[in-house]
């Protein structure tokens, strides 16, 4: 088992951890700042390298009224056999009145006969803004075959208001079992290999944004659409869907969008983590 717990004010014009946990086999990295912006950047690592059958994560994060968060991970999430029971993560984040949440992992990889679940749980204040992205690809397989794992199951539900009293505005719930089903085919993967996802919630969501991000996409080797959500609260979300054969062409494709929003809302640079 791993935890990590988080909760990011702002103190002196920068945000900064108010409160920092982790114990088991999960860890943060030191903070460091990618800009002049006074957003924080934290990085979770799993020094086992791995989740392994019956592991938890659990990840709490509360980023409070006007700090700015993004979280992100050192390398990729590697999901190996999982004989007996799955692993699984389970997020919990909340946000504040006007705070700032990128997450913005690196892919996570489903090996042979892997099973992997992952909750997430997301309060928002209406007038805080959410963007995060996430890439699933297939793990090495001796006969070469993309789907030899098990299950995914990715459930994230997102509520804006006040804990206890929050409207739901989206339930996406994404499950992927290719022992069941030809995953391959129309309606599931279609031909390809990798996912990719974005999900966005801000006020000024919209579908003109939508128009636009989907139109963004059209210079990349990928199959995408776009879905925006109802309106809660006065806010609004929506779910890009992006299927590719490339782990690194959905990274550019997620990265441009990132990029768009980045500068036109909080007038920042794109993302360049270096972590390589």
């Amino acid at each position: 088992m791993g935890e990590v717990a988080l909760r990011i004010e702002v103190r002196g014009g920068r945000s900064v951890a108010a409160r920092q946990f982790h114990q088991g086999a999960l860890r943060v990295l030191r903070p460091h700042y990618l800009d002049e912006s006074g957003q924080v950047c934290y990085v979770v690592v799993n020094p086992g390298g791995a989740y392994l059958g019956s592991d938890l994560y659990v990840i709490d994060v509360e980023v409070a009224a006007g700090a700015k968060l993004l979280l992100t991970t050192q390398s990729a999430t590697k999901v190996y056999r999982t004989p007996g029971s799955f692993a699984e993560q389970r997020m919990r984040l909340r946000l504040g009145e006007g705070a700032q949440l990128e997450l913005a992992p690196d892919q996570l990889i489903a090996y042979r006969e892997a099973s992997y679940r992952q909750n997430t749980h997301i309060i928002m204040h209406p007038t805080s803004s959410l963007v995060m992205s996430e890439v699933i690809t297939p793990g090495w397989s001796p006969d070469g075959a993309a789907f030899r794992y098990e299950e995914l199951r990715l459930r994230t539900e997102i509520h804006v208001g006040s804990a206890g009293r929050g409207g739901l505005l989206a339930l996406d719930n994404l499950l992927i079992r290719p022992p069941e089903h030809d995953v391959t085919g129309l309606g599931f993967m279609e031909g390809f290999s990798h996912l990719g996802s974005l999900i966005v919630v801000d006020g000024r969501v919209d579908q003109e944004l939508a128009d636009e991000l989907h139109a963004l996409t059209d210079g990349h080797d990928a199959c995408t659409g776009v879905s925006l959500t109802a309106s809660v609260h006065g806010i609004s979300g929506l779910v890009l869907r992006s299927l590719s054969n490339s782990t690194d062409e959905l990274k550019r494709l997620l990265g441009a969008c990132s990029a768009l929003l980045r500068q036109r809302w909080y007038g920042t640079a794109p993302l360049d983590l270096r972590k390589y």
